[in-house]
């Protein structure tokens, strides 16, 4: 009998899913409460795989042998009580994808911050090395879509603790976990253990033979690491101290000192800057050295990478004004280090869907770097109420148009502009590419 496998929700990692059940033999079918892309359609359509949108076929979802869940499917829903409740089998995209590229070598980076930066930049030291390498998960193309379509020697993978929630094989030869910082708590009953511990399901399946490379200065990860055993190679890095194996600092130098083969590189020298930085550029030459790429390779990489787009991305200057592109900082901690990295005065544009923010953790930096708060966002006053006695002006605005004029009116030569909304950006964008894109947009109309 062939094996019926339906695919919940038909985002990137579900018509990813769909397209290697396809191909591995699986009775494929899709179903999607809401509506599906048109471009998603036609590529399910022209490989006849059956779909449904805009409502979910219960007893056809029930009958499943197995089942994919989208990240964004919360398990309360009701669908999900009711397939919990018939023990039918659910996986990640990400668990689907592992059973079908064991043969190659899994580079795997979570954590609340950094993810995107570091795998792009663990990917970039892959590349500079001439390996067959692929950049996968959240970034991208999904990892099934490449498997079924690209197949790699090496996946580099952005991970969820969402799509950690459903692996039951999932085993990466290198597990990074940069940092650990409250996020999604309305998915783990407002508990942060919960959510500590759906980080650390990256390490579930390691042996001995695998490494798990991790941020020795996250409070957090330390905690944890007090309770758990963790039976992989482990590999901290630290800004703090020197260490025998890692990832440390001595005289403003990183060193990654893995197989006795120290790589030196100045921190003045790394393109990517800022405090934050130092250890998504330790994480990711880690990583690169536990496969035995050569140091000079890692530390052209290092000195060479080109940083994402919407990640504290360089948008243009004018009149002296520096504008950044910081859309992807959806949660406090990300627009924390985006402050944290800036040297001159910010004119700061921030708000949008508010997940429950609290907002004490940037107040200090507020006061110190922050001359002008710009409130981009139908409902303000969440932001307004924690922050306003902590910057001298304060500006409501209802477009990203509006917001730009309104930060370019309150800057002077040699300030910054940045967008790190530190909020979800639902209430007046698509996303946040969309939120980010119109404010490159609204800059150039400068």
């Amino acid at each position: 009998m062939t094996k019926k496998l339906i695919i919940l929700g038909a985002g990137e990692s579900g018509i990813g899913a769909a397209l290697l059940g396809k191909q591995q033999g699986y009775d494929v079918f899709v179903s999607d409460g809401g509506t599906i892309k048109d471009i998603y359609k036609q590529e399910l359509a022209v490989n006849s795989i059956p779909f449904e949108e805009g409502q979910h076929s219960w007893d056809v979802i029930l009958g499943a042998d197995e089942i994919v869940k989208s990240p964004g499917i919360p398990e309360k829903t009701e669908l999900m009580k009711k397939i919990r409740a018939k023990g039918v089998s659910v996986i990640s995209e990400i668990e689907l994808a592992y059973r079908f590229s064991k043969d190659a070598k899994i580079i795997a980076i979570t954590g609340s911050n950094g993810k995107s930066t570091t795998t792009a930049l663990t990917f970039h030291i892959f590349e500079t090395a001439g390996l067959n390498a692929a950049m996968v998960g959240n970034i991208g193309l999904s990892y099934a879509r490449v498997v079924a379509t690209a197949p790699a020697d090496y996946y580099i993978v952005e991970v969820s603790s969402f799509q950690l929630d459903d692996i039951v094989e999932f085993k990466p030869n290198v597990a990074i976990l940069l940092n650990i910082t409250p996020d999604h708590l309305d998915r783990y009953d407002y508990k942060m253990e919960n959510y500590v511990a759906s980080k650390f399901r990256i390490t579930m399946n390691q042996g001995p033979e695998d490494f798990f490379v991790y941020c020795k200065d996250d409070q957090e990860i330390n905690n944890y690491l007090k309770k758990q055993t963790i039976y992989s190679t482990s590999i901290p890095f630290t800004i703090m101290e020197p260490l025998k194996q890692g990832g440390f600092m001595v005289n403003d130098q990183v060193n990654i000192q893995v197989n006795d083969e120290p790589v030196i590189v100045s921190m003045y020298d790394l393109a990517l800057k800022g405090k934050h930085n130092l250890y998504n550029s330790m994480a990711a030459g880690i990583a690169g050295r536990t496969m035995e790429i050569r140091k000079e390779k890692i530390r052209e990489s290092l000195t060479s990478f080109k940083s994402l787009e919407h990640r504290m991305e360089y948008v243009a200057t004018v009149r002296g004004v520096d504008f950044i592109n910081d859309s992807k900082a959806t949660n406090v901690n990300s627009l924390w280090f985006a402050l944290e990295s800036m040297e001159t005065p910010v004119v700061l544009i921030m708000g949008g869907v508010d997940k429950g923010n609290d907002y004490s953790a940037i107040r200090d930096l507020v006061k110190e770097k922050v001359k002008a708060i710009i409130c981009l966002g139908i409902d303000n006053a969440p932001i307004q109420d924690a922050l306003s006695k902590d910057t001298p002006v304060m500006v409501d605005t209802r477009s990203m148009k509006e917001a730009v004029e309104a930060a370019f009116q309150h800057a002077e030569k040699g300030d910054v502009v940045l967008l790190s909304p530190a909020c979800a950006s639902f209430d007046l964008f698509k996303n946040y590419e969309d939120r980010g894109k119109q404010f490159k947009e609204a800059v150039r109309e400068l």
